[in-house]
C-alpha cells in the first residue's frame, strides 16, 4: 500500500422519494443492497489488506449511559496501531471508525501515515461498534431493533473517549494531544443532496446530456413485451453461480439496472481522483473524465443507454476481468450494512433529485421513509434528534460555545461537500459537540482532521 494513497469521504446517505415502492431509487449511501449490484467475487479468493497496523481488541461496555444489568455487558470493540513513529509525549492521531470495516478506511487513509514522522505520532484506527469485528452480540447483533438499539452515534463517541482515555494511560502519555480524523458519517455535517451531476457537466456536456437521457431510454425499452430480457442481455447480467461460459439470467426489474446504473455514476464521481486508486472499485485516474470519454468516443448513432452502460462498465469492470454483471445480487463486501439502521433511527438524511440533475428527478416523503424503517427494523426515525443533540443549524455559535481547533476540508470536486463547510470555513447546518467527533469530508486526496488539544 502506497501511504498516499488518497482517501474517499463518503457521505454515506439514505433516501426515501415519492414514488411508488416498486420504483425505489437507490439510497446513497450506503443501503442494505447497496453492493448487490458490485460484480460477483465469490468464487474469487478474496486479498488480505496489507497495512502496516498491529491490531488489538479493547474490552468494551455495551451501555455507557445506563445502569441496567446488560449495561455492564462486554464487547471487544477492534482497533489498529501503528507505534512505529511514535516518541513519547508526541501526539495521538486517532481515526474514529464510521460505517465499515476499520481496515478498509486504515488502507486508503494515505494522509495520517505521511504525516506521522514528522510530528512523532501514535496511530490508532477504532472500529465503530456494530462494523466489521467489533459486533457487541457477535452473530446476533442485527437480530432486532433490541441488540440494534445500542447502535447509535452517542455510544460510539463513548467507546472513542474511553479507548483514547485508556491508550494514554498505558502509554504514560496522559498529556498528549489528540488529533481526531474522521470520514464519512464519522466526520460529515448533515446536509442534503450531493452535486454528482456538475462533475459530468463540467467534463462534457455531452456526456452529462448522454446520462440524463439514458433513463427514458431504460423505462421504453423495459415498457417493451421483451424488454427485461434484452436488458439483461445488454448489460450482461450474470446468473447466481458462475460457470466457465456464463449465460444471462434475465432480470426481475428494470429498476435493478437503473440503480446499478446509478450507483456507478455517483460513487465515480465521490472517487474522481488524480490517481490510480482502489476505495470502492479500481479506476483510473480522473474516472469521471474517463467515463465520459467513452460516451463521447462512441458512435452518434448509438443508443444514449448503450453509451450509459460503457461508461458505467468502466467502475465495474475497469480492470477488464468480468465477463458478466451480478445486477441484482451481491455481497456486502465493507461491512456496511449497519447503515441502515442508522438511517432509520438518527442519522436522518433527506435527499432529493431536481429537474437540473442528470438522474430522473425525485422528491422526499418522510411518511413513506418512516414506514419502510418501521417495516424494515420496527422502529420510528428521529429526525431532529441529531440537531437537538448535536447543535443547530447556526453552526458558527455552537462552534463558539462548544468547539476549537477544528478543520473542515473539502475538495474542489467533492460532490459531498455541502455535507462539509460553507465558504467561508463554518458549514451551515448541523454540528456535532467538540471532543472525539469527526470532520468534514474530503475527496481526492488526503484526510479531514480535528483538533482535540
Amino acid at each position: 500500500m502506497a501511504s498516499s494513497s488518497p482517501f474517499l469521504f463518503l457521505i454515506l446517505l439514505s433516501i426515501s422519494l415519492t414514488i411508488p415502492r416498486t420504483q425505489s431509487t437507490p439510497t446513497f449511501f450506503p443501503r442494505l443492497t447497496t453492493y448487490q449490484s458490485s460484480l460477483q467475487k465469490q468464487d474469487k479468493p478474496s486479498k488480505k489488506l496489507e497495512i502496516p497496523f498491529k491490531t488489538h481488541y479493547f474490552p468494551q461496555l455495551l451501555d455507557h449511559f445506563t445502569f441496567q444489568p446488560q449495561s455492564s455487558k462486554i464487547f471487544y470493540q477492534k482497533y489498529l496501531v501503528n507505534n512505529r513513529y511514535w516518541r513519547q509525549g508526541g501526539p495521538i492521531f486517532v481515526y474514529t471508525g464510521n460505517e465499515g470495516n476499520i481496515e478498509w478506511f486504515a488502507a486508503n487513509t494515505g494522509f495520517m501515515l505521511d504525516i506521522a514522522p514528522k510530528f512523532n505520532a501514535l496511530l490508532v484506527f477504532i472500529e465503530h461498534r456494530f462494523y466489521g469485528e467489533s459486533m457487541p452480540f457477535g452473530k446476533d447483533s442485527y437480530k432486532s431493533a433490541e441488540t440494534l438499539g445500542y447502535l447509535n452515534s452517542q455510544q460510539a463517541l463513548a467507546d472513542f473517549a474511553v479507548l483514547i482515555r485508556s491508550l494514554k494511560k498505558n502509554h504514560s502519555s496522559e498529556a498528549s494531544p489528540v488529533v481526531v480524523f474522521g470520514g464519512s458519517y464519522g466526520g460529515s455535517k448533515l446536509r442534503n443532496s450531493p452535486f454528482v451531476h456538475t462533475q459530468f457537466l463540467d467534463a462534457s456536456l455531452n456526456c452529462y446530456e448522454v446520462i440524463k437521457g439514458s433513463w427514458q431510454e431504460l423505462e421504453a425499452l423495459s415498457a417493451q413485451k421483451e424488454g427485461l430480457a434484452e436488458l439483461s442481455k445488454n448489460f450482461r447480467t450474470c446468473k447466481f453461480t458462475r460457470i466457465i461460459s456464463p449465460s444471462f439470467r434475465n432480470l426481475q426489474s428494470m429498476y435493478s439496472v437503473r440503480n446499478w446504473l446509478w450507483e456507478a455514476f455517483v460513487y465515480t464521481a465521490m472517487v474522481n481522483y488524480p490517481t490510480e486508486a482502489n476505495f470502492m472499485m479500481p479506476l483510473p485516474a480522473y474516472p469521471v473524465q474517463e467515463m465520459c470519454k467513452i460516451i463521447d468516443g462512441i458512435s452518434p448513432g448509438a443508443t444514449k443507454l448503450s453509451k450509459a452502460f460503457a461508461a458505467a462498465s468502466l467502475y465495474y469492470n475497469y480492470s477488464r476481468s468480468e465477463k458478466c454483471f451480478d445486477v441484482e445480487n451481491g455481497t456486502d463486501a465493507h461491512g456496511l450494512h449497519g447503515w441502515g439502521w442508522q438511517a432509520c433511527t438518527e442519522m436522518v438524511m433527506p435527499m432529493t433529485c431536481s429537474n437540473e440533475s442528470m438522474f430522473p428527478p425525485s422528491s422526499y416523503d418522510y411518511k413513506e421513509f418512516a414506514e419502510d424503517c418501521r417495516t424494515k427494523y420496527g422502529v420510528t426515525p428521529r429526525p431532529h434528534w441529531i440537531t437537538t443533540e448535536y447543535g443547530g443549524y447556526r453552526i458558527e455559535q455552537v462552534l463558539k460555545r462548544s468547539g476549537g481547533n477544528i478543520i473542515f476540508s473539502n475538495g474542489m470536486q467533492d460532490p459531498w461537500s455541502r455535507g462539509g463547510g460553507s465558504p467561508c470555513g463554518f458549514p451551515v447546518n448541523n454540528e456535532r459537540r467538540s471532543g472525539v467527533a469527526g470532520s468534514a469530508e474530503e475527496t481526492r486526496s488526503g484526510d479531514n482532521s480535528e483538533m482535540d488539544r
